[in-house]
């Protein structure tokens, strides 16, 4: 594949930002956040299963929690390997230390260019940095939403009322737009169907929604799957429950490898 071809391929479907080794708060103030305006975001506390994955990934963006996993000169090295092997990651650095040389060895020296952000100060005001750098690098790309797959998970299911029984059904993908689904029975749905009540589980999370039919398709097993758009009626409640859903399950894959 080349430059072009990968270029374009990002651009579809945006870049994983990954946070190495993150303090409570950067997860609470920062990825929190991060997850709610759609990136792709996952947390690793290995850095050497991460390298390996990142060969997966090379396009992504990194920011390290350098005061812990090693010393500040095995950091060294291990950034100066990561750019040797990946040279078209991005690379940010979060730390305690005050110590301008510190920083300046990283930024000048090993060319960190996502930042080098003092863990001291309340991330609230670190966070506006890390969406600068996010939207610069165009991370998201042309991708608006981030889709969860879940059609070999049992706990992702659906259920709702119709023509007086109720319907219940599996769920292939979600995202806070819509739900592709197939149930155990067909119903036939017809294109621009209004359904209501629906019963959404994901893992422990019950969510209720109303959604319109899109269309619907038969895959290669010949069942009919149904793509359902959510409504406007939406509750921004139930939005940020299946983004949390979908960062747990993209993460749960990722864990896998990293």
């Amino acid at each position: 594949m080349g430059d072009n071809e990968k270029n374009n391929l990002s651009d579809s479907v945006g870049k994983k930002v990954f946070f190495l080794y993150p303090t409570a708060s950067v997860q609470n103030q920062i990825i929190t956040e991060l997850i709610q305006q759609e990136f792709e975001v996952y947390i690793s506390k290995d850095h050497a299963r991460l390298a390996r994955a990142l060969k997966r990934y090379p396009a992504s963006v990194l920011f390290i929690n350098i005061d812990e996993g090693m010393s500040g000169q095995e950091w060294e090295r291990w950034i100066g390997g990561i750019f040797t092997t990946i040279p078209e990651i991005k690379i940010g650095i979060f730390s305690s230390s005050t110590d301008e040389e510190l920083r300046e060895k990283f930024i000048t020296k090993l060319h960190v260019s996502c930042g080098f952000m003092s863990l001291k100060l309340d991330m609230e005001k670190t966070l506006p940095k890390i969406l600068e750098v996010l939207n610069v690098l165009n991370v998201k790309g042309r991708r608006k939403y981030l889709r969860a797959t879940t059609e070999r998970e049992p706990t992702a299911s659906i259920n709702m009322p119709f023509n007086g029984d109720f319907l219940k059904g599996g769920i292939k993908d979600i995202s806070v737009v819509g739900i592709a689904c197939v149930f155990e029975n067909d119903p036939g749905l017809k294109k621009n169907e209004l359904v209501r009540n629906i019963q959404i589980r994901l893992q422990s999370i019950l969510i209720k929604a109303e959604a319109v039919v899109f269309g619907s398709r038969d895959d290669e097993h010949g069942e009919r799957i149904y793509v359902m758009l959510f409504t406007q009626r939406i509750d921004s409640d139930v939005k940020v429950k299946i983004r949390k859903y979908i960062q747990f399950n993209l993460q749960s894959k990722m864990d896998l490898i990293a």
